[in-house]
């Protein structure tokens, strides 16, 4: 089980920080509704500009964390609740704007991740 969390933790770690820094502005097909780019998909879900650099340097920050909880253990469940909290966002705002099932795979799939950190 220890490895299948280390295996967790450095998933949604780099995945997170490969969005919000590699991909930022980098058109997927995961991006809610027509958006090509993260301001974009925020904006296409309602929120403020201000706003995608509040959660960027949060989930940035939770990343680090989860991949320092590698080192630090104590880390790793308070990061992972934050990021659960955002990916429950993020599949909800995809219900919101009625994109197709697909788009939200991305978040479903960290946030049971995190799941998985919390529970074990």
């Amino acid at each position: 089980m220890e490895l299948f969390k280390l295996i967790c933790q450095l998933a949604i770690g780099i995945g997170i920080l490969n969005v919000w820094l590699v991909r930022f502005n980098v058109q997927t097909r995961y991006r809610g509704g027509s958006a090509t780019n993260m301001k974009d998909e925020f904006s296409i879900y309602g929120l403020p500009e201000k706003l995608v650099w509040v959660a960027g340097t949060i989930k940035i920050g939770t990343a680090i964390a989860l991949l320092a909880g590698i080192a630090f253990p104590s880390l790793i469940t308070p990061a992972a609740t934050v990021l659960a909290v955002f990916m429950l966002s993020a599949v909800l705002f995809h219900v919101k704007v009625k994109d197709p099932l697909f788009k939200s795979i991305p978040a479903t799939t960290v946030l049971l991740l995190t799941l998985v950190l919390l529970l074990f």
